[in-house]
């Protein structure tokens, strides 16, 4: 390889979007986390779940109805949808790296991003916030007691959403834990020891 032609590959990476896909359970911290590192480290937060309900909000959107039977249900939204949104989303901001929270969540996601938007980012890793079921359930309970406003955060959906996870989403990241892509931080602690073990992680970055 030429010097010109390792500058050039150089150059060429170093402007595409840096991506850290953000995974863990309903109820995981997923949001909150995301949150802190938008304030520390000045990434931008795409939440697949906040892009399909807005989308889902809109009078006239297309896949509004799709969307909200999905989200009733504890499935997966079909993965052109989710993909072009987040597509959209990307395109739109000016930034250059991006949290993409509960993305990808099967194997159709990964895929369907890989097919979509894959060579156009670089993907720096995998931020898996593990967390009992348990502490996850109690999350979201109390997170809809509140008044979080979410169709999901009752528990016969919940339970949907914890076997949609194991079964469909833990194969993903076992697949990036294999590429040796995934950075998993302990999320059953209190939220101000999580953020502490976030920090380590991105700070080098």
């Amino acid at each position: 390889m030429t010097f010109l032609h390792s500058v050039y590959r150089l150059f060429a990476t170093m402007s595409k979007p840096q991506v850290v896909f953000v995974l863990g359970g309903p109820g995981a911290g997923k949001g909150t986390q995301c949150s802190n590192i938008v304030s520390k480290f000045g990434f931008v937060h795409l939440s697949a779940g906040d892009l399909l309900r807005a989308e889902c909000s809109k009078p006239n959107s297309t896949f509004g109805e799709l969307i909200n039977f999905h989200i009733k249900n504890g499935s997966i939204v079909p993965v052109e949808i989710t993909c072009k949104l987040i597509q959209n989303a990307m395109e739109t901001s000016a930034a250059n790296q991006f949290l993409i929270d509960g993305f990808p969540r099967n194997k159709d996601n990964m895929n369907g991003w890989n097919n979509t938007i894959g060579d156009q980012v670089e993907l720096l890793f995998v931020l898996f916030l593990d967390c009992p079921e348990n502490i996850c359930v109690e999350r979201c309970i109390k997170r809809g007691a509140a008044g979080s406003g979410r169709a999901d955060d009752n528990l016969e959906i919940l339970k949907k959403r914890i076997v949609t996870f194991k079964n469909d989403s833990m194969p993903i990241i076992e697949y990036f834990k294999e590429k040796n892509l995934v950075k998993k931080v302990d999320a059953g602690k209190n939220v101000e020891d999580v953020w502490f073990d976030i920090i380590e992680l991105f700070k080098n970055i």
